[in-house]
């Protein structure tokens, strides 16, 4: 009769790094590497083919890499003195001295496009949010980015013979990527949760180093969720239903946030790019109105101004949009136990508030949150003072405060 092993532990076998390569983990798990050639040289050199197969992932690379390799590069002096410069670059980079009264930056985005063989991101917008965390690192600002760890990658495109295309989601194994866990005091793994109708969900952070700043991840396929459908909340980016989209963003926003805090981390201001992330702005003014006994009102106009909110949507086709019947399955409990109205909520995502039938908006709940709002360059901000006017209808279309900065890309990368 056939039978299947269950099996209890699963061992992460690596090679032993010789002493004088004891730090080649080290520069693994920091991105450096990823826009300074001469960090990236080090493990290229160590196995050029190797390297090319992994697809440029140097966490791969030392559980992949024979001993005999490692020992030999441990006996040649050319790449001894390639690895003490990489040392030696990778710490007068991370030497700065501390700041005081610098703003605290939380910066909140749906993906990141940080690395080749880190499949969390499907485009330009985590292209951006990735080039602006590493940019943020060279300028030593005090940011903290938090996003979703997907354990499939979003798509891996292909033709076979026959020149019809095919595509794929190939599996982010984390254990083999320059991704971490956030541990506590007591070691073990940094948790969070969020409550949804389906019940409590429990989310694991994990963090990625870029550079000098952190960019912490949010993990639901884990063995505290016992519901596939929990677990599947982070499995891909931009995938399933309109169910799964709305959790994502509860996951994100208000996980985030919590994430953040479980963490110590206390922002003074908090950016959204794009409106995927907008449920931050009702989680702070829950946790002002009942750390600070403040109304609805008040909570909402003293979190509004440390809000920055960054639209990337050209169309009004583009932006999330969610019916009233579904922002009530998932936040009239959240509503009752903040001690607010649901009615007062949903306006915050309305434009016209005197039509019930308008759908939910991500976007304008982030407009209507935030005291900042930018577009994406000079054009963009016309559209966007166009799509958005209803909000303003007193003020003439070139009046509408929504500004524009626009997008850069970090050179060396």
């Amino acid at each position: 009769m056939p039978y299947s092993i269950q099996p209890l532990k699963e061992f992460l076998v690596r090679p032993a790094l010789p002493s004088s390569l004891s730090r080649l983990t080290e520069l693994a798990y920091n991105l450096i590497w990823s826009w300074d050639h001469t960090l990236r040289s080090v493990f290229r050199r160590l196995e050029p083919t190797l390297w090319k197969e992994l697809n440029h992932n140097p966490v791969a690379l030392l559980s992949a890499i024979s001993q005999a390799a490692l020992d030999r590069a441990a006996n040649d002096p050319r790449y001894l003195a390639l690895y003490r410069r990489a040392c030696e670059k990778h710490d007068s980079y991370l030497h700065t001295a501390p700041k005081e009264g610098v703003p605290q930056i939380a910066y909140f985005s749906m993906e990141y496009g940080l690395l080749d063989c880190m499949q969390i991101y499907s485009g330009g917008l985590g292209i951006l949010s990735g080039d602006h965390m590493k940019a943020a690192s060279d300028s030593d600002f005090a940011l903290s980015g938090v996003g979703l760890l997907y354990q499939r990658g979003y798509l891996r495109q292909a033709l076979n013979p026959d020149g019809w295309q095919q595509e794929g989601t190939p599996l982010n194994d984390f254990y083999q990527l320059p991704v971490r866990p956030c541990l506590d005091e007591k070691g073990n793994d940094v948790l969070v949760s969020v409550h949804l109708p389906s019940g409590e969900v429990f989310i694991k952070v994990w963090h990625i180093d870029v550079g000098r700043v952190k960019l912490y991840v949010l993990d639901t396929n884990i063995p505290q969720n016992y519901s596939i459908e929990h677990r599947e909340i982070t499995d891909q980016l931009y995938g399933g239903d309109i169910h799964k989209r709305i959790r994502q963003e509860i996951v994100l926003g208000i996980g985030g946030l919590r994430a953040l805090k479980k963490l110590g981390i206390h922002p003074t201001v908090h950016h959204m790019n794009e409106g995927h992330s907008a449920f931050l702005a009702i989680e702070r003014v829950r946790v002002l109105m009942e750390e600070q006994a403040l109304t609805f009102e008040q909570a909402l106009e003293a979190t509004r101004v440390s809000n920055v909110f960054t639209t990337h949507t050209s169309v009004p086709a583009g932006i999330d949009l969610f019916d009233s019947s579904l922002v009530y399955e998932y936040f009239a409990h959240y509503c009752q136990s903040a001690g607010f109205p649901f009615e007062k909520f949903l306006t915050l995502g309305r434009k016209d508030l005197h039509d019930p039938s308008e759908r939910f908006s991500m976007a304008v709940l982030a407009l209507k949150t935030s005291a900042f709002r930018n577009a994406v360059s000079r054009l963009h901000r016309f559209v966007s003072q166009d799509m958005f006017q209803d909000l303003w209808p007193r003020l003439p279309v070139e009046e509408v405060p929504i500004t524009s900065v626009t997008n850069g890309v970090h050179s060396p990368t």
